[in-house]
Protein backbone atom coordinates (compact mmCIF):
# COMPACT_ATOMS: atom_id res chain seq x y z
CA UNK A 1 0.00 0.00 0.00
CA UNK A 2 1.51 3.30 -1.16
CA UNK A 3 1.01 6.59 0.86
CA UNK A 4 -0.29 4.18 3.88
CA UNK A 5 0.62 6.72 6.52
CA UNK A 6 -1.59 9.07 4.92
CA UNK A 7 -4.30 7.26 4.72
CA UNK A 8 -4.14 6.02 8.11
CA UNK A 9 -4.06 9.13 9.03
CA UNK A 10 -7.64 9.94 7.17
CA UNK A 11 -9.24 6.90 8.32
CA UNK A 12 -8.52 7.43 12.08
CA UNK A 13 -10.02 11.00 11.55
CA UNK A 14 -13.64 11.27 12.99
CA UNK A 15 -14.53 7.94 10.38
CA UNK A 16 -17.03 6.73 12.94
CA UNK A 17 -19.15 10.47 12.85
CA UNK A 18 -18.73 9.64 8.89
CA UNK A 19 -20.95 6.40 9.16
CA UNK A 20 -23.24 7.76 11.73
CA UNK A 21 -23.94 10.73 9.48
CA UNK A 22 -24.54 7.66 6.46
CA UNK A 23 -25.90 5.12 7.94
CA UNK A 24 -27.15 6.33 11.47
CA UNK A 25 -27.26 4.48 14.24
CA UNK A 26 -24.97 1.55 14.83
CA UNK A 27 -29.00 0.05 16.48
CA UNK A 28 -31.17 1.54 13.41
CA UNK A 29 -28.50 0.08 10.51
CA UNK A 30 -27.84 -3.57 12.65
CA UNK A 31 -31.82 -3.61 12.34
CA UNK A 32 -32.03 -3.30 8.31
CA UNK A 33 -29.22 -5.59 8.63
CA UNK A 34 -30.49 -8.34 10.51
CA UNK A 35 -34.20 -8.09 8.57
CA UNK A 36 -32.84 -8.72 4.91
CA UNK A 37 -29.29 -9.67 5.23
CA UNK A 38 -29.80 -10.53 1.44
CA UNK A 39 -30.47 -7.00 0.52
CA UNK A 40 -27.50 -5.47 1.99
CA UNK A 41 -25.35 -8.50 -0.01
CA UNK A 42 -27.01 -6.98 -3.15
CA UNK A 43 -25.22 -8.48 -6.94
CA UNK A 44 -22.59 -10.29 -4.48
CA UNK A 45 -25.05 -12.19 -3.02
CA UNK A 46 -25.73 -14.60 -6.42
CA UNK A 47 -21.53 -14.68 -6.48
CA UNK A 48 -21.29 -17.12 -3.66
CA UNK A 49 -21.79 -20.80 -4.70
CA UNK A 50 -23.14 -21.71 -0.77
CA UNK A 51 -22.97 -19.39 2.54
CA UNK A 52 -23.95 -21.96 5.14
CA UNK A 53 -20.82 -22.89 6.92
CA UNK A 54 -18.31 -21.11 4.23
CA UNK A 55 -15.39 -19.82 5.72
CA UNK A 56 -15.41 -16.85 4.17
CA UNK A 57 -12.27 -13.39 4.22
CA UNK A 58 -13.24 -10.09 4.04
CA UNK A 59 -9.76 -8.11 3.58
CA UNK A 60 -10.27 -3.80 4.05
CA UNK A 61 -14.27 -5.35 5.29
CA UNK A 62 -15.05 -1.61 6.60
CA UNK A 63 -17.91 -1.13 9.07
CA UNK A 64 -18.42 -5.15 8.30
CA UNK A 65 -22.15 -4.92 7.12
CA UNK A 66 -21.37 -7.19 4.58
CA UNK A 67 -19.72 -9.68 6.53
CA UNK A 68 -22.64 -9.47 8.96
CA UNK A 69 -25.09 -10.29 6.25
CA UNK A 70 -22.88 -13.42 5.57
CA UNK A 71 -22.71 -13.90 9.05
CA UNK A 72 -26.33 -14.23 9.31
CA UNK A 73 -26.74 -16.31 6.81
CA UNK A 74 -24.40 -19.02 8.28
CA UNK A 75 -21.26 -18.31 7.17
CA UNK A 76 -17.89 -17.92 9.35
CA UNK A 77 -16.09 -14.62 8.09
CA UNK A 78 -13.34 -13.02 9.38
CA UNK A 79 -12.71 -9.16 8.69
CA UNK A 80 -9.73 -7.37 8.25
CA UNK A 81 -9.43 -3.03 8.47
CA UNK A 82 -6.87 -1.26 9.52
CA UNK A 83 -9.07 1.40 10.90
CA UNK A 84 -9.91 1.04 14.86
CA UNK A 85 -12.96 3.75 13.76
CA UNK A 86 -14.24 1.26 11.54
CA UNK A 87 -14.06 -1.59 13.87
CA UNK A 88 -15.78 0.99 16.96
CA UNK A 89 -18.83 0.88 14.30
CA UNK A 90 -18.79 -2.75 13.34
CA UNK A 91 -18.15 -3.35 17.22
CA UNK A 92 -21.91 -1.28 17.96
CA UNK A 93 -23.55 -2.74 15.12
CA UNK A 94 -22.59 -6.18 16.15
CA UNK A 95 -23.54 -5.52 20.07
CA UNK A 96 -27.52 -6.16 18.54
CA UNK A 97 -26.70 -8.77 16.37
CA UNK A 98 -24.32 -11.13 18.44
CA UNK A 99 -22.84 -12.82 15.38
CA UNK A 100 -19.00 -14.59 16.22
CA UNK A 101 -17.62 -12.56 13.06
CA UNK A 102 -13.92 -12.25 14.06
CA UNK A 103 -12.37 -8.32 13.36
CA UNK A 104 -8.60 -7.98 12.85
CA UNK A 105 -7.09 -4.36 12.97
CA UNK A 106 -4.10 -5.13 10.93
CA UNK A 107 -2.71 -4.38 7.42
CA UNK A 108 -3.80 -6.75 4.51
CA UNK A 109 -0.50 -6.47 3.15
CA UNK A 110 0.62 -8.59 6.61
CA UNK A 111 -1.95 -11.35 6.49
CA UNK A 112 -0.40 -14.70 7.06
CA UNK A 113 -3.40 -17.27 6.42
CA UNK A 114 -2.45 -20.30 4.76
CA UNK A 115 -5.30 -22.52 2.60
CA UNK A 116 -7.84 -21.21 5.30
CA UNK A 117 -11.32 -19.54 3.38
CA UNK A 118 -13.21 -21.04 0.94
CA UNK A 119 -14.03 -17.29 -0.19
CA UNK A 120 -12.30 -13.89 0.03
CA UNK A 121 -14.05 -10.69 -1.24
CA UNK A 122 -13.55 -7.29 -1.05
CA UNK A 123 -15.96 -4.40 -2.38
CA UNK A 124 -16.44 -0.82 -3.57
CA UNK A 125 -13.27 1.37 -3.48
CA UNK A 126 -10.39 -0.64 -2.36
CA UNK A 127 -8.07 -1.19 -4.99
CA UNK A 128 -7.03 2.26 -5.60
CA UNK A 129 -5.01 1.99 -2.64
CA UNK A 130 -2.20 -0.35 -3.97
CA UNK A 131 0.47 0.28 -5.86
CA UNK A 132 1.17 -3.08 -6.64
CA UNK A 133 -2.03 -5.64 -7.38
CA UNK A 134 0.31 -8.87 -7.93
CA UNK A 135 1.01 -8.44 -4.14
CA UNK A 136 -2.03 -7.65 -3.04
CA UNK A 137 -4.64 -10.55 -4.83
CA UNK A 138 -1.34 -13.21 -3.48
CA UNK A 139 -2.69 -12.76 -0.12
CA UNK A 140 -5.52 -13.96 -1.15
CA UNK A 141 -4.46 -16.33 -3.19
CA UNK A 142 -2.55 -17.59 -0.31
CA UNK A 143 -5.48 -17.67 2.01
CA UNK A 144 -7.51 -19.41 0.15
CA UNK A 145 -8.13 -23.60 0.23
CA UNK A 146 -7.54 -25.34 -3.41
CA UNK A 147 -10.45 -24.47 -5.33
CA UNK A 148 -11.49 -21.48 -3.29
CA UNK A 149 -12.71 -18.41 -4.54
CA UNK A 150 -11.84 -14.43 -4.70
CA UNK A 151 -14.51 -11.87 -5.41
CA UNK A 152 -13.85 -8.43 -5.85
CA UNK A 153 -16.35 -5.75 -6.49
CA UNK A 154 -15.34 -2.59 -7.48
CA UNK A 155 -16.25 1.29 -9.21
CA UNK A 156 -15.97 0.69 -12.91
CA UNK A 157 -12.20 2.79 -14.29
CA UNK A 158 -14.14 4.45 -16.91
CA UNK A 159 -16.73 5.76 -14.23
CA UNK A 160 -13.63 6.52 -11.95
CA UNK A 161 -10.78 7.81 -14.30
CA UNK A 162 -12.31 8.47 -17.23
CA UNK A 163 -16.01 10.37 -17.05
CA UNK A 164 -16.97 13.06 -15.26
CA UNK A 165 -20.72 13.03 -14.10
CA UNK A 166 -22.75 16.33 -12.76
CA UNK A 167 -26.05 16.72 -12.29
CA UNK A 168 -28.98 15.27 -9.47
CA UNK A 169 -31.41 14.34 -11.41
CA UNK A 170 -31.94 12.39 -14.63
CA UNK A 171 -32.60 15.65 -16.86
CA UNK A 172 -29.51 17.47 -15.77
CA UNK A 173 -27.38 15.03 -15.56
CA UNK A 174 -24.40 15.27 -17.88
CA UNK A 175 -21.36 13.28 -18.31
CA UNK A 176 -18.36 14.42 -20.02
CA UNK A 177 -14.80 13.06 -20.88
CA UNK A 178 -12.13 15.02 -18.68
CA UNK A 179 -9.82 12.07 -17.86
CA UNK A 180 -7.35 9.86 -19.19
CA UNK A 181 -8.06 6.30 -18.81
CA UNK A 182 -4.28 5.01 -19.83
CA UNK A 183 -2.71 7.53 -16.99
CA UNK A 184 -0.55 5.80 -14.66
CA UNK A 185 0.49 8.29 -11.99
CA UNK A 186 -1.31 8.78 -8.63
CA UNK A 187 -4.29 11.71 -8.30
CA UNK A 188 -5.30 13.58 -5.56
CA UNK A 189 -8.87 12.66 -4.54
CA UNK A 190 -11.34 13.31 -1.20
CA UNK A 191 -11.67 10.10 0.69
CA UNK A 192 -14.37 8.33 0.57
CA UNK A 193 -16.16 9.43 4.10
CA UNK A 194 -15.44 13.24 3.12
CA UNK A 195 -19.06 13.31 2.38
CA UNK A 196 -20.54 12.00 5.00
CA UNK A 197 -18.41 13.36 7.68
CA UNK A 198 -19.88 16.82 9.55
CA UNK A 199 -16.12 17.92 9.70
CA UNK A 200 -16.07 20.93 7.50
CA UNK A 201 -12.45 19.92 6.53
CA UNK A 202 -11.67 18.26 3.28
CA UNK A 203 -9.35 14.75 3.49
CA UNK A 204 -7.06 14.30 0.69
CA UNK A 205 -5.49 11.03 0.03
CA UNK A 206 -3.34 9.35 -2.78
CA UNK A 207 -4.93 7.11 -5.45
CA UNK A 208 -3.67 5.03 -8.23
CA UNK A 209 -6.61 4.03 -10.47
CA UNK A 210 -6.10 0.90 -12.44
CA UNK A 211 -7.69 -0.03 -15.99
CA UNK A 212 -9.95 -3.03 -16.29
CA UNK A 213 -6.67 -4.52 -17.81
CA UNK A 214 -4.78 -4.19 -15.20
CA UNK A 215 -6.73 -5.90 -12.40
CA UNK A 216 -8.08 -8.73 -14.87
CA UNK A 217 -4.49 -9.50 -15.61
CA UNK A 218 -2.70 -8.84 -12.35
CA UNK A 219 -5.20 -11.46 -10.75
CA UNK A 220 -4.71 -13.62 -13.49
CA UNK A 221 -1.02 -13.28 -12.99
CA UNK A 222 -1.33 -14.41 -9.67
CA UNK A 223 -2.43 -17.86 -10.54
CA UNK A 224 -6.06 -17.27 -10.50
CA UNK A 225 -8.33 -19.00 -13.18
CA UNK A 226 -10.81 -16.15 -14.24
CA UNK A 227 -14.86 -17.24 -13.83
CA UNK A 228 -15.82 -14.34 -14.95
CA UNK A 229 -16.22 -10.60 -15.35
CA UNK A 230 -19.83 -8.88 -14.88
CA UNK A 231 -20.13 -4.75 -15.76
CA UNK A 232 -22.76 -3.39 -14.35
CA UNK A 233 -24.59 -0.20 -14.48
CA UNK A 234 -25.62 2.21 -12.18
CA UNK A 235 -27.75 -0.21 -10.34
CA UNK A 236 -29.32 2.72 -7.93
CA UNK A 237 -31.74 3.89 -10.64
CA UNK A 238 -32.92 2.76 -14.37
CA UNK A 239 -32.35 6.50 -15.68
CA UNK A 240 -29.20 7.78 -14.05
CA UNK A 241 -25.79 7.15 -16.36
CA UNK A 242 -28.06 4.73 -18.83
CA UNK A 243 -25.50 2.81 -20.72
CA UNK A 244 -22.18 3.72 -18.91
CA UNK A 245 -20.74 0.96 -16.32
CA UNK A 246 -20.40 1.94 -12.88
CA UNK A 247 -19.22 -0.74 -11.25
CA UNK A 248 -17.83 -4.16 -11.98
CA UNK A 249 -17.51 -7.84 -10.14
CA UNK A 250 -14.89 -10.06 -11.17
CA UNK A 251 -14.60 -13.70 -9.79
CA UNK A 252 -11.99 -16.31 -10.05
CA UNK A 253 -10.92 -19.71 -7.99
CA UNK A 254 -7.95 -21.06 -7.15
CA UNK A 255 -6.87 -24.41 -8.57
CA UNK A 256 -7.44 -27.32 -7.13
Amino acid sequence: MSNSQDHESVWHNDVYRAWYDKYGSPENYAAKIKKKPEKILGSLLSEFDFIDRAHILNPLGSIGSKALALSLLGASVTIVDFSHDNEKYFNDLNASLHQEVTYLVQNVMTLDFHQEFDYAFSEMGILHYFDDLVAFFSIYYKALKPGGKIIIRDFHPVSTKLITSRGSTAKVRKHKVTGDYFATGWVEKESATSKYSSDSSRHLIQLRQWTLGEIVTAMATCGFIIEHLIEEPNLSSEVFDKGIPKTFILKARKAK
